[in-house]
């Protein structure tokens, strides 16, 4: 992902640059499609999708100006999946946030829990040892109501 944000497009005669492409100029390689064309060495793939069939009847300068445009949308395709990813990339770090805040939280609710679980099982001991004396007093009281009558 670091690499990914450290893409930066420049814009050269209408024609988008990714500039950290490691070995990979933009110009060479259209300096050597434009020398094949004009050596007349096309590639032989029939199945070759980049110029349609009707490109055999283009001239080279079609071609050229056809791959260029071609170039140019695949270029501000990647520059949006760039884009894209780097959304991705906060919305990530955001939801991972949110994960760590979320679990700091849990983590606070349970030591919470356990501590009142403890504190009612102390005021469950207090009233029961209450409760015993409470019967015990009762029982006090009416042993010594019968004496009194």
């Amino acid at each position: 992902s670091s690499k990914i944000r450290n893409v930066e497009v420049q814009s050269a005669d209408g024609v988008a640059i990714l500039e950290d492409c490691v070995g990979f100029s933009l110009t060479k390689t259209i300096s050597k499609v434009e020398e094949r064309l004009k050596k007349g060495v096309l590639p032989d793939c029939q199945d070759d999708d980049i110029i349609p069939r009707v490109g055999n009847e283009m001239g080279a300068e079609a071609q050229i100006r056809f791959l260029k445009a071609k170039l140019r949308v695949m270029q501000e395709d990647l520059a949006n999946i760039v884009f894209e990813c780097r959304k991705k990339d906060d919305e990530n770090q955001n939801l991972g946030t949110r994960l760590k805040d979320t679990e700091e939280e849990n983590s606070r609710l349970q030591r919470t829990i356990s501590l009142q679980q403890s504190q009612i099982e102390k005021y469950k001991m207090l009233s029961q040892e209450a409760n015993k004396k409470t019967e015990g007093l009762q029982q006090e009281v009416t042993a010594l109501e019968k004496v009194l009558q």
